[in-house]
């Protein structure tokens, strides 16, 4: 494969010249120009609609490949002598020329090319349907219009853009991902794929995706269930593991807030998928009386590398080198401001305080939440040998809450229990709850609360799903 814009292939137009007259059974392919290289009685094999030089993959001109009945076997790049000898078994050619010389860059992979050819050759493995759009219609303004925004533009998903996508897994483009509610659509890897594109994703960020995608449609977190739900909650998506750290989420300062594509995209690309393929669009399915921001997209990664407890992954059953997301249904973070607290018996008791007061003072048991420790209160329960499970065990404690103070009418509260639990005492959790995540800036003696939706067999339990690299 050569091509005339290149100094090195027409450096090596002797020795194909020499080639072409011993016993070698050579073609020459050209990228540019038909009439390069001047071989006498054989011409050049043109290819500069570059079908040839895409499926064989040249990055490199001149490239000299060795088939054995139609499979490659050896190839060379640029010109070395010893090599292409090597590769032809001609131990006399290119005598004249220097010992080496690199190559170019082929055209197959110039970044000016390399989309349109990727449809070209390469959309046929796309199923979606194409739409066409008017001359005068704006693309942007088409995608409002038929209804597959979250209400903030999308990324249009071209052809090219979507191939770039699938290049982020190994995964085929028609393997079916799961069965998204709440019209029960099995969706495929390439359907997904459009979405995450749509939400402006990163290739490297799409095993997340689908791997938030799996977790979101299992019984257990039953998002069907959260979509018809009045409360506020949507799925916020924890990630752990060593894929956080490559595609660079956010696991420090502001790390609910913007300014980090994946963090934002990831999250909002799970979003579109159940609107645009699930159909769990507001105010059909999606029932929330108030909703909150959280349901664009809340996604955020685990601060690991200082944290006092197990990653949630691992508490999770996972390996600590898996990497991992976790779905919560959850909502907008409640604060816990504690700036004096220096024994994690008292930092306990306040976050304890902030929990009790999640969803509503006199509700328990039912309820869900995750505590978010941020890292300087983190530090606390570190310095004094505090896990997961001695925080977890304090705040069981502390939750324990006498019945006379949850019924109906105390407080002159009419919201609360049956008065038959007056004598009772409750857990404002059930077992093993709230989860608990480190993340955070370190400035800022804060953590927080994420209040959850109903937990168990009448609302939606966490699911951890490992992500597929």
């Amino acid at each position: 494969m050569v091509k005339r814009d290149c100094p090195t292939c027409e450096l090596v137009v002797p020795v194909l010249l020499e080639l072409l007259t011993s016993d070698a059974d050579l073609d020459v392919f050209v990228q540019d120009d038909p009439s390069f290289p001047d071989l006498g009685d054989s011409d050049p094999i043109d290819d500069t609609d570059l079908d040839f030089s895409f499926h064989h993959d040249i990055e490199t001109v001149p490239t000299l490949i060795q088939f054995d009945a139609g499979t490659e076997v050896a190839r060379t790049v640029g010109w070395s002598r010893d090599d292409w000898r090597a590769l032809t078994g001609q131990t006399a050619i290119g005598e004249s020329l220097p010992d080496s010389r690199p190559g170019c860059g082929s055209l197959s992979v110039d970044p000016l090319l390399v989309d349109d050819l990727r449809v070209r050759f390469g959309g046929s493995q796309l199923s979606g349907r194409r739409i066409e759009l008017a001359a005068l219609e704006d693309e942007f303004e088409a995608a409002f219009d038929r209804g597959w925004t979250d209400g903030l533009p999308v990324v249009p998903p071209t052809e090219a853009r979507v191939l770039r996508m699938l290049d982020g897994t190994a995964r085929s483009p028609a393997d079916i991902v799961a069965t998204v509610p709440p019209n029960l659509v099995e969706v495929t890897v390439e359907q997904v794929a459009i979405n995450a594109v749509m939400a402006g994703c990163k290739p490297e960020y799409l095993p997340v995706v689908l791997a938030a995608v799996e977790a979101a449609c299992t019984s257990e977190f039953n998002m069907h269930g959260l979509l018809a739900t009045t409360y506020f909650s949507g799925p916020v998506i924890v990630v752990n593991g060593p894929m956080a750290r490559r595609i660079g989420m956010n696991s420090g300062t502001n790390v609910f807030g913007q300014g980090n594509r994946a963090n934002l995209t990831i999250g909002r690309a799970l979003q579109l998928v159940v609107r645009n393929l699930g159909g769990g669009v507001p105010g059909q399915v999606d029932m929330a009386c108030q909703g909150s921001p959280g349901k664009l997209a809340f996604c955020f990664a685990e601060r690991e590398h200082d944290s006092p407890f197990t990653p949630l992954s691992v508490s999770r059953g996972l390996a600590p080198d898996a990497s991992a997301v976790t779905l919560f249904a959850g909502e907008g973070p409640t604060p816990i401001v504690d700036q004096l607290s220096r024994t994690p018996e008292s930092l306990a008791r306040s976050m304890a305080s902030v929990l009790r007061a999640t969803h509503h003072p006199k509700l328990v048991i039912g309820w869900d939440a995750m505590l978010v420790v941020g890292p300087e209160h983190g530090r606390v329960f570190a310095d004094a040998g505090w896990d997961r499970t001695r925080l977890l065990g304090e705040l069981d404690e502390l939750l324990l809450i006498p019945g006379r103070e949850l019924v109906r009418g105390a407080g002159s509260i009419d919201e609360g229990l049956p008065p038959e639990f007056h004598d009772a005492t409750l857990p404002k959790f059930a077992d093993g709850r709230p989860a608990i995540v480190h993340a955070g800036g370190d400035a800022g003696l804060f953590s927080s609360v994420l209040p959850g939706w109903v937990g168990g067999e009448l609302g939606s339990d966490m699911v951890t799903v490992k992500i597929e690299e």
